[in-house]
């Protein structure tokens, strides 16, 4: 019955293929691909390489199957069947193909052998998933994608070029552990470490992200980050440098999450501060430490998943997100409210809540490995978690004042997608055995001892009693009509400057001025001819710096 080692992206593709030439009503047929293709996968795929193409002069093996790939094919899998029922309700056909395309290059990429397979699949992922902003349909979505394409593209380049020098110093393409120790393997890294979002490279994210759709930014919160946290364990499990990225990963994230009035953007930095936990496990390497950061990306995935789809119905329903003018939606909202506690709590690590048993594992093989002061970082941020996405979220969007907005339930669909997320996130957390039997490293963790227990108890209890005071002396952050930037100053401030005084330059030559640059770009072949060298250098380097001016005053106009 089942389709031994099937590719699980074909799957998902076909079915995006023929989605645009179907009929509304079929759009319930595409729930079927992810529950049949994750059957499959359960059943029909075997440990080992498979199905190897000819590209070029390269080998490409699109099929590697092991558990590390495993575990996170199964997740990828229910992520997509979580986020097809929550977007049912949506005709538009333009998100549903996108977001099946996402998914299967998503998997794509987890299984495929090399480094060739994983450049392809990575540019599918975005050249697939900005659809899903530029689908809101308003010029900042526009705009935003258009930054996001930007980053995701030259993340895509820098994989490339280290893949080809690895190549050419190495002779392998194996997608296996690399290490930082040549030019190659550091371009490799830094490509791997935008995709992740890290520290100056994340505004992408918290970009991108709250301006897609209600339903696009489940799909985005899934796919792409948790792509690059699963090839950053293939590629360079131990590298130290990584403990430290994703300690300040877990930091930096909490103050602008704190004053951020759009709880999308909340929760987009939010997302941040969980992969730096699952950056932290990789980074020390130890068998305790990876299964964690895998296991908090199988469950990231899911409540990150379901507080961005409680958002999502906020805005659905009313419009916007904005904390300053929500409040009071329990009184008609009561059963998206109760998904939010849920998922709040899951992200919090409250005891038997998912993130609990997975969070704690990164703590305590940071503890193992010797890293006191940082294992304090991580601490301060799982209390900075607990303000600004277990209780702001929440308290914001549902209670604090009563906005006088008494919008509609959110539409079944939703309602579905968003319970079974809740439920997966209350049995992970009671009974996570299941969870750890598929994690790739030997595990013998048991996060319900008196000590985790307890600790935690203690942090969420001081954490709540510190929001309670602060909001009641007045001295909380309050929710503002604002925009926070912080590396998006780059783009939002000094870029938009530099292109209007470019514009202005070239304007300034006019017809004439356009007419030069068009006769140096026809004139510096023959005059590398017929004049001395440093002539013909000047004129190609002055054509070059007028096409780097016009090409910078367009691009800076569109972002």
């Amino acid at each position: 019955m089942w389709i031994a080692n099937l590719p699980p992206f074909i799957p998902f593709f076909i079915g995006a293929l023929l989605l645009p030439f179907l009929p509304n009503k079929a759009r319930y047929f595409t729930l079927l691909i992810p529950i049949l293709g994750g059957l499959n996968l359960f059943f029909g795929a075997q440990d080992g390489n498979w199905h190897v193409i000819k590209l070029l002069e390269f080998d490409v093996q699109i099929m590697r199957v092991d558990k590390l790939s495993l575990m996170f094919g199964y997740l990828f899998h229910i992520a997509a069947f979580i986020a097809i029922t929550y977007s049912l309700h949506v005709k538009d056909k333009l998100q549903q193909t996108a977001g099946l395309l996402y998914a299967g290059s998503a998997l794509g990429a987890v299984f495929c052998g090399d480094l060739i397979g994983l450049f392809i699949f990575w540019e599918l992922l975005a050249l697939t998933s900005v659809w899903l902003i530029w689908a809101r349909r308003t010029e900042k979505a526009n705009k935003a994608g258009v930054r996001y394409l930007i980053f995701q593209v030259l993340s895509g380049v820098l994989l490339l070029a280290g893949t080809l020098v690895h190549y050419q110093t190495t002779g392998s393409l194996a997608f296996d552990f690399i290490g930082l120790e040549s030019v190659a393997s550091w371009l490799i890294f830094i490509a791997l470490g935008t995709k992740c979002a890290f520290p100056f490279l994340h505004s992408w994210l918290t970009d991108g992200y709250p301006e897609a759709t209600p339903t696009g930014a489940v799909f985005l919160s899934a796919f792409t980050t948790k792509v690059a946290v699963f090839a950053l364990a293939r590629t360079f499990p131990g590298t130290e440098l990584l403990v430290y990225i994703g300690a300040a990963m877990t930091c930096f994230p909490i103050f602008y999450a704190v004053i951020e009035n759009d709880l999308r953007k909340v929760l987009a930095y939010s997302l941040i501060n969980q992969l730096g936990f699952m950056v932290c496990g990789i980074g020390i390497g130890t068998a305790l430490a990876l299964n964690g950061a895998v296991a908090h990306a199988f469950n990231d995935v899911i409540f990150k998943g379901l507080l961005f789809m409680t958002m999502g119905a906020v805005l659905h329903r009313v419009g916007h997100v904005m904390g300053s003018d929500l409040g009071g939606l329990h009184k008609t909202m009561p059963k998206t409210t109760i998904f939010c506690i849920v998922g709040a709590a899951s992200i919090s690590a409250f005891p038997l809540f998912s993130g609990f048993v997975s969070k704690s594992m990164v703590m305590a093989a940071m503890i193992e490995a010797g890293h006191e002061y940082l294992w304090l970082m991580l601490l301060f941020a799982s209390a900075g978690v607990f303000h600004h996405a277990g209780i702001k979220i929440p308290f914001f969007a549902f209670f604090a004042h009563d906005s006088g907005l008494r919008p509609k339930e959110a539409p079944t669909n939703m309602l579905f997608a968003m319970f079974f997320a809740s439920a997966l996130c209350i049995f992970i957390g009671t009974y996570p055995d299941l969870m750890y039997s598929l994690l790739p490293w030997e595990n013998t963790y048991q996060p319900y001892d008196i000590t985790h227990t307890l600790t935690q108890l203690q942090l969420l209890f001081f954490s709540a009693l510190a929001f309670v005071w602060l909001n009641k002396m007045g001295l909380y952050p309050p929710e503002l009509r604002s925009v926070n930037i912080d590396m998006e100053y780059l783009y939002r401030k000094m870029l938009p400057e530099i292109g209007r005084s470019t514009r202005k330059a070239t304007s300034a030559f006019g017809t004439s001025g356009r007419l030069m640059f068009t006769k140096m770009v026809s004139y510096a072949p023959r005059m590398s001819k017929t004049s001395s060298y440093s002539t013909a250098q000047t004129a190609k380097r002055m054509a070059a710096i007028l096409a780097i001016m016009l090409l910078l005053g367009y691009v800076t106009k569109m972002i």
